[in-house]
């Protein structure tokens, strides 16, 4: 039997349906769905590369950041859920040291991995990461090679659920199922697709997208430690009434680099101020006490900015406290203290005024929601999406109201996804 025919059964195999079903599962049962999607994709693999008798599947999801809104980088405290929505591969290894990507609805990435220099004209794109991961990977100890991929991803470029950390993930992913052992941790393929991220992609992001990507669940994470304090929490935000609703201004995230770059940048200029490499490593007394000289030589906003790391770690801890006493309230409460501290503070949730798509967003949650629920800007922002806790009585009213002003489709309800990297392999 071929490999996609050997897949195909595995893949309607009472296991697998139960793995989909737990993957996929939560609010609504999408093992059907997923069901299709994955046979859809190896049928396009065989279309794009031929028969194999090694095919595998690797899929890596998305996250959503709900606390600890830009303190990763500084090393902070955050809260984070990896979700039911991903990216996937169909993937089978090569002869040589080439890969050949086939990403749906883009033209073909293919990338020789004899170099595994950086490329500066492969900033910001595909290419960049799938040679950055290979790189990550072998500096680890790692074997890499080449390989084809089919992929298809329902974490959409832009949607703030973090496409890219999806993707790199996946990356470990792969090279780790077909020329390893399949063992690696969580906590290295998140440095490594963070390591990519950085060096190959041109983008100075933190960890935080990387690690709830492959730690999987939700999880509250101290990344002032060495190494970072990880700790798997266990709540159903469904079980407690609310729903997870992901809104899409539309909002371009392009050209807006500079503008994430300037906010751990502003940071650790306050912490070098004080003899620090980051926040984390000055006591928020000093930096209360040399206020003064440190506005003269900044200027306003990095001040501004280290306040709201100070505060926003503190808020994390009461979320999880909050959570693990079973207090919505208290929760919520925390959600939206974050969102305010993230509009006047941080100040990453417009770029330019004439585009305040995330502001208007805000606004109409405050009021649809009210007392009822939380909204705040989720992940990098400038432009993209926010996140929102979404009592379930209110959730045709709220999506309704989204929908008009941003148009159909713009909301995710999300479920957490309880697994980071899965891999369906027929031979297992």
């Amino acid at each position: 039997m071929t490999g996609s025919g050997k897949m195909t059964g595995k893949l309607r195999s009472e296991e697998v349906q139960a793995e989909l079903k737990r993957l996929y599962g939560g609010r609504n049962d999408m093992t059907a769905f997923q069901t299709e999607r994955y046979e859809k994709l190896i049928r396009r693999y065989e279309e794009l590369f031929g028969e194999t008798g090694r095919l595998k599947l690797v899929s890596a999801p998305g996250r959503t950041e709900i606390g600890g809104n830009h303190t990763d980088h500084n090393r902070g405290c955050v809260l984070a859920a990896s979700v039911n929505l991903d990216t996937v591969a169909a993937v089978s290894p090569r002869e040589d040291m080439l890969v050949r990507l086939m990403s749906e609805g883009y033209p073909e990435v293919t990338v020789d991995l004899d170099d595994l220099t950086v490329h500066e004209a492969e900033y910001g794109t595909t290419a960049a990461l799938i040679r950055g991961v290979a790189a990550g990977m072998r500096e680890h100890g790692r074997k890499i090679g080449g390989f084809n991929a089919a992929v298809t991803s329902t974490v959409a470029a832009g949607s703030g659920l973090s496409s890219s950390a999806a993707f790199e993930v996946m990356l470990t992913g792969v090279y780790d199922a077909l020329f390893n052992d399949g063992g690696m941790a969580f906590a290295e393929r998140a440095v490594i697709g963070k390591y990519a991220e950085n060096v190959y992609f041109g983008k100075p992001s933190g960890l935080l997208d990387q690690m709830a990507s492959a730690a999987g669940g939700l999880v509250t994470v101290d990344f002032g430690t060495d190494p970072a304090g990880i700790r798997a929490m266990d709540h159903d935000f469904a079980a407690a009434g609310y729903a997870l609703v992901v809104v899409g201004t539309g909002g371009s995230h392009a050209d807006l680099t500079e503008y994430y770059a300037s906010i751990p940048a502003e940071m650790k200029a306050v912490a070098a101020q004080l003899g620090g490499r980051d926040l984390r490593d000055i006591d928020e007394k000093a930096f209360t006490e040399h206020l003064g000289e440190l506005r003269e030589k900044l200027g306003d906003r990095p001040l501004m900015r280290a306040m709201h790391f100070y505060d926003e770690n503190r808020r994390v801890q009461a979320q999880v406290a909050a959570l693990d006493a079973g207090d919505m309230n208290a929760f919520l409460k925390e959600i939206n203290a974050s969102g305010r501290s993230s509009f006047m503070y941080l100040q990453n949730v417009w770029a330019r005024p004439e585009e305040q798509g995330l502001s208007l967003a805000l606004c109409l949650a405050e009021r649809i929601l009210g007392a009822r629920g939380a909204w705040r800007v989720h992940g990098g922002g400038f432009a993209g999406t926010t996140l929102n806790f979404v009592p379930s009585d209110l959730l045709d009213a709220f999506t309704g109201t989204m929908e008009r002003a941003f148009g159909t489709g713009c909301c995710k309800v999300l479920d957490i996804r309880p697994q980071g990297v899965y891999v369906l392999d027929p031979e297992e």
